[in-house]
């Protein structure tokens, strides 16, 4: 149950560097048990080596034994020099590699091995030194897969810091107001992982904003069927709009935005809840709590002093009356569609009550009068009419 693997492994695309010397590494978003996603960049040549390895550990499936029962994927080696258009034409076969690694037993795509070789590393988090003058160029695999139509860096989603942000550990990167930084990864935590020039780090996305509208397009609808989560943390409220919950306690969220903070239902209350600090339920909550060691929640926007943003108008944000005007008008649906199976629980055997079975009947309209039948009907029919009468 808490075994710890890899479901999907997807290439996002490849960085050209400058530091020590130019070089290419590739950019890979890793899914794990747990449904988190983390972003790891390898060289090319370390891939291979993990190749080789692998295979050695797998004599069998690698085919040194015998050619037909090879199941391990082929991986062309290096070549003497990489550049820029052999980084590109690469990039089909990694995408095909790390599916086929996917696929493989559960003995060879679990094994640790390959769970070490993709876990975050220091170096994946690491801020390049401020004496850096190049920044490093990224290149997206297009949404639709065509590989062959890469022709220069594609630029990543912008925004802007509406505020000052000090960094409290080294994988964090500071803010001032007005910088503007390209989002690499949106965590479900409210921490954003985004780079700036030549630094690189863990970034709160609520000091950031969109440069073309307040709003973030891409936060969900509410849901408030609510989905079950359990806290792995307490909390205690700090403002009115939030709700306070000890260790264990069971919650539906009905809201999950993207700043990390979520709209939580406990019975009929609703209220703001970090994020960081929900686990879905049945889930293993051991890795969850490390990312809460590693980083604290992040702050709320409306927590930000001397704020400072570049639109006219401020975020469209549901109140918690309308959160909670909705989530009981939902709750009360739901009891009342549940009700009539709750009756029938105490029928006798046999039985079938009348109320699960029988349907509510459209009423019926009264009959219009002749002469409105006459103002309405066709010309044919008004013919029709007047030869009878």
């Amino acid at each position: 149950m808490g075994d710890t693997f890899i479901r999907h492994i997807a290439l996002l695309g490849f960085e050209k560097r400058f530091v020590p010397s130019q070089h290419y590494v590739y950019m890979f978003l890793v899914k794990w048990q747990d449904l988190s996603e983390k972003v790891v960049y390898r060289r090319f040549t370390e891939i291979y080596e993990f190749h080789k390895m692998l295979k050695e550990m797998f004599p069998i499936e690698a085919g040194d034994i015998s050619p037909q029962n090879r199941i391990i994927p082929h991986l062309p080696a290096p070549r003497w020099y990489d550049g820029q258009r052999a980084a590109e034409n690469r990039q089909g076969t990694l995408t095909e590699y790390c599916n086929a690694l996917m696929s493989l037993p559960v003995k060879i795509s679990r094994c640790p091995h390959l769970l070490n070789f993709f876990k975050v590393r220091p170096d994946d988090l690491k801020l390049p030194t401020d004496s850096q003058v190049k920044k490093p160029e990224t290149y997206l695999v297009p949404k639709d897969n065509s590989l062959t139509d890469i022709t220069g860096p594609i630029i990543l989603q912008t925004y802007r810091a509406i505020a000052d942000f000090e960094k409290s550990s080294g994988s964090q990167m500071a803010l001032a107001t007005g910088d503007v930084v390209e989002v690499v990864e949106k965590s479900e935590s409210g921490w954003w992982f985004c780079q700036m020039k030549t630094k690189r780090g863990w970034v709160p996305a609520s000091y950031l904003e969109p440069l073309d509208s307040p709003d973030e397009a891409e936060d969900p609808e509410p849901n408030y069927e609510g989905e079950p989560y359990v806290t792995i943390r307490a909390y205690t409220a700090e403002m009115e709009d939030e709700v306070s919950l000890q260790e264990g306690e069971a919650i539906e969220v009905i809201h999950k935005l993207l700043d990390g903070w979520w709209v939580i239902r406990k019975d009929d209350i609703t209220g703001y809840f970090p994020s960081m600090y929900l686990q879905k339920s049945g889930q293993d909550v051991t890795q969850a709590q490390r990312q809460i060691k590693s980083r604290g929640a992040p702050p709320r926007r409306s927590s930000i002093r001397n704020a400072h943003s570049i639109h006219q108008r401020s975020r469209n944000r549901l109140s918690q009356d309308t959160y909670r005007r909705n989530s009981v008008r939902f709750l009360q649906q739901r009891r009342r569609h549940a009700r009539p199976g709750q009756q029938s629980a105490g029928s006798p055997r046999g039985e079938q009550p009348q109320t699960q079975s029988a349907k509510p009947q459209p009423a019926v309209p009264p009959r219009p009068s002749a002469d409105l039948i006459l103002h309405h009907c066709s010309e044919s029919t008004k013919r029709k009419l007047s030869s009878a009468v």
